[in-house]
C-alpha cells in the first residue's frame, strides 16, 4: 500500500501514511483492511471508504471460496491429506514468526510481560477469548494510570472491580445447530471485538466454531488458516472459508460480511477523532494491554494446535525448519507453504 499511494501514485505524504496506519492499529478488527479504508476515505471520502474496502476484500473472497469449493470436494482425498500433512507444520511455524515478531512491541514492560502469560494461562483454562483480552486491557489501563484514578472521588473500587464479573464463566462445549443467522452474529462479534494481529483470530475461530458451536474440528480449522494464509489478501478471508465449510456459497458470503462490516463501522465513525485516542493516556495504555492480550491467545492457540500438525519427527523437523527460516530471513511465508506442500507428496510417494 505504501508503496502504491505514498511512491508511485504521490496520494498521501510519508507522515499521512504512518498516521493512518497508527489510526488502524487503534480500533478493532483487521488491520489490513482498515487502512485500505482509511486511505480510501482520505482520497474519496464515505463513497472512498467503500470502495477501497470491498475491492480489498473481494478479489481475496472469490478465491477462497474456490479454494472452500475443491476442499469440499477433494479435500479427503490421499493426495490432499499428504499436501496438508505438510503445510500445517508450516502454517504454526508461521504464527510461531508473528508472535517472535510482535513480541518487542507488545511486551514493552514487565506488566505486559505478566498480561502475556496470564491471557495465555485464562484461556487455556476455558475463559472465553473476550474476557482476558478486555479484561487485563482495562486492568493494564487502570495500573498504568492509577495515580489519575486516585484523583477520581469514589470512582476507583468501582472501576477495579469492573473486570471481575460472573460473565468469566467457562463456555460449554457441545454443539449447536447451523444457521446463517447465528454464523453472521458470531463473525460480527469477533470482529467488532478483536484487537491485534491477524492471528489473534485463531483464539476466537477455535472458541466460538471448535469449542462452543461445535462446527468445526482442530483439523479442519488448520486447513482454513491455511488457506487464509496462502491467498493473497487480508488473513481474515479465513472467515469466508469456514463460512462455505459450514453453509456453502451463501455461508462463505454471509461470514465474509459479517467479520469485515464493523470494520467500515468502526473506521468512519473514528476518523474524526483518531489524532486524540493515542494521545490519551487512558486509552493508549488500554491499546497496550489489548496487544499483549492479544499475544498471550496467540502464544495459547498456537500451542493447542501444534498438537494437531506436529505429529511425527518429520512434521515436527518440518515446523522448526519453517520458523528458523522465518525468524532469520526474509523469505515469504506462501514460498515455505508451497515447499510444505511437496514435502508432504514426497514422503506420501515415498512411504508408497
Amino acid at each position: 500500500m505504501r508503496r502504491e499511494v505514498v511512491i508511485r501514485r504521490k496520494w498521501l505524504t510519508e507522515q499521512q501514511f504512518l498516521d493512518l496506519l497508527g489510526a488502524s492499529n487503534l480500533i478493532p478488527g483487521p488491520t489490513s483492511t482498515e487502512l485500505a479504508i482509511y486511505l480510501g476515505y482520505t482520497r474519496a471520502g464515505h463513497l472512498g471508504l467503500v470502495l477501497a474496502g470491498v475491492l480489498f476484500i473481494l478479489p481475496a473472497m472469490f478465491l477462497v471460496l474456490a479454494l472452500a469449493w475443491a476442499y469440499g470436494r477433494y479435500g479427503s482425498t490421499p493426495q490432499v491429506g499428504a499436501l496438508l500433512y505438510g503445510i500445517k507444520p508450516v502454517i504454526i511455524a508461521v504464527i510461531v514468526q508473528a508472535i517472535y515478531s510482535l513480541l518487542p512491541t507488545a511486551v514493552k514492560t514487565w506488566r505486559l510481560g505478566v498480561v502475556v502469560v496470564l491471557s495465555a494461562a485464562l484461556y487455556l483454562l476455558g475463559l472465553n477469548p473476550l474476557i482476558p483480552l478486555f479484561g487485563l486491557s482495562i486492568l493494564v489501563m487502570l495500573a498504568e494510570n492509577r495515580a489519575r484514578l486516585a484523583r477520581t472521588v469514589g470512582m476507583g473500587r468501582m472501576v477495579l472491580a469492573a473486570p471481575l464479573t460472573p460473565g468469566a464463566a467457562p463456555v460449554a462445549v457441545g454443539a449447536v445447530g447451523f444457521s446463517l443467522v447465528l454464523l453472521f452474529l458470531t463473525f460480527l462479534k469477533i470482529g467488532a471485538t478483536l484487537y491485534g494481529s491477524g492471528y489473534v483470530l485463531l483464539a476466537f475461530l477455535r472458541d466460538d466454531f471448535v469449542h462452543r458451536l461445535g462446527w468445526l474440528t482442530d483439523h479442519q480449522l488448520l486447513d482454513a488458516i491455511a488457506v487464509g494464509q496462502f491467498t493473497p489478501g487480508p488473513v481474515f478471508t479465513t472467515a469466508t472459508f469456514i463460512g462455505y465449510l459450514t453453509g456453502g456459497w451463501l455461508g462463505g458470503i454471509v461470514a465474509t460480511v459479517g467479520i469485515f462490516l464493523p470494520a467500515f463501522i468502526f473506521a468512519a465513525a473514528v476518523y474524526p477523532v483518531v489524532p486524540r485516542l493515542r494521545g490519551s493516556p487512558w486509552t493508549a495504555t488500554f491499546l497496550d494491554g489489548a496487544n499483549a492480550a492479544a499475544l498471550g491467545l496467540m502464544v495459547a492457540v498456537a500451542g493447542q494446535l501444534a498438537r494437531s500438525s506436529i505429529i511425527d519427527p518429520l512434521t515436527a523437523i518440518l515446523g522448526l525448519l519453517a520458523a528458523a527460516l522465518l525468524i532469520r530471513s526474509q523469505v515469504n511465508s506462501a514460498w515455505l507453504v508451497l515447499g510444505g506442500a511437496l514435502v508432504g507428496l514426497v514422503a506420501r510417494l515415498a512411504r508408497g
